[in-house]
């Protein structure tokens, strides 16, 4: 049977789709330990250099005996937390192969939003009479407690 340049084309261009996904995945899972952050484990998190001093802050922190970094920085439920680990994943993964990213690491808006509303639901009671005899509008809980968690 002849091959047409076509087919030739095809079947070039499908070994190199598969080879650089093949590729990627080998990188992500194998170089960059990328089955670590399916996990709950904190130590997953200071496998970029970058984290490592937010990480030994938590082990240090009051919070380390009962909330690990998903609680505070991945939404409840398990699709939604999985979709933020997945777009931060990527985020980050793009961050620091561009090399686009600060030293200190900063947190983005849209995770900033998941933290608060995490403060608020695990510490829900006092959050609820501090807003109700305010008043005001509610006061951003990491405008007084930036460091909690990752400070001694």
């Amino acid at each position: 049977m002849w091959k047409t340049p076509a087919s030739s084309a095809a079947i070039v261009f499908s070994a190199l789709t598969l080879g650089a996904a093949a590729g990627l995945g080998g990188f992500t899972f194998i170089y960059a330990e990328g089955a670590s952050y399916l996990t709950n484990a904190p130590a997953a998190c200071a496998n970029c250099h970058v984290m490592r001093e937010h990480y030994d802050a938590w082990v240090k922190s009051s919070h380390r005996s009962v909330a690990v970094c998903n609680d505070c920085h991945t939404p409840p439920g398990f699709f939604t937390k999985y979709a933020a680990k997945a777009t931060n994943g990527y985020d980050h993964s793009l961050a620091f192969i561009t090399g686009n990213f600060s030293d200190p690491i900063r947190i983005k808006v849209s995770n900033r939003t998941v933290a608060e509303a995490n403060c608020r639901r695990c510490h829900e009671a006092v959050v609820d009479q501090m807003d109700t005899q305010s008043g005001t509008e509610p006061i951003a809980c990491l405008r007084c407690h930036n460091a909690v968690g990752h400070m001694p």
